[in-house]
């Protein structure tokens, strides 16, 4: 089986699928510059760790916002809001953790849904990310400007 996942330009390349017994999950994420990202989202079950191999990796963890570098790390504990990008010229390259994992099912399920043509129907990807445990961020309101 190919353990390559593509999702739009992202490329997921499954390690350690650590899902089928509950534990610790790794893969290899390319992310291209300017390239389509999933949105801001938590992990209700999981803890995340994203490690950069090249390129850089703009991460966000709540309200802590990091350009990543080869040899530099995040990580995202359970329930936190975290999201990525690439703002660099190069792909980034990264090798993500997760534990418990959520699997190479879940990329293969939401990599079926974007490459169905078109944009990926709303309702079904919030079907797919709440079987596995993630739940997206409610957009930032701006502030409030009072009348005075």
């Amino acid at each position: 089986m190919d353990r390559i996942v593509r999702i739009g330009q992202l490329e997921i390349r499954y390690l350690v699928d650590g899902a089928r017994d509950g534990g610790l999950g790794l893969f290899e994420l390319k992310v291209p510059p300017g390239a389509h990202v999933p949105p801001p989202h938590s992990h209700t079950h999981n803890e995340e760790c994203v490690y950069v191999l090249e390129g850089v990796l703009r991460y966000t963890v709540d309200d802590e916002t990091r350009d990543l570098r080869p040899g530099e790390w995040m990580s995202t504990p359970r329930g936190a809001v975290h999201h990525f990008s690439n703002p660099g010229a190069k792909t980034a390259r990264t090798l993500v953790m997760l534990t418990p994992d959520i699997g190479e099912q879940y990329f293969r399920d939401v990599g079926a849904l974007a490459a169905a043509g078109g944009p990926p129907d709303r309702a079904e990807l919030m079907a797919v990310m709440a079987r596995y445990g993630l739940v997206p961020a409610a957009p930032k309101q701006a502030p409030r400007v009072a009348n005075g």
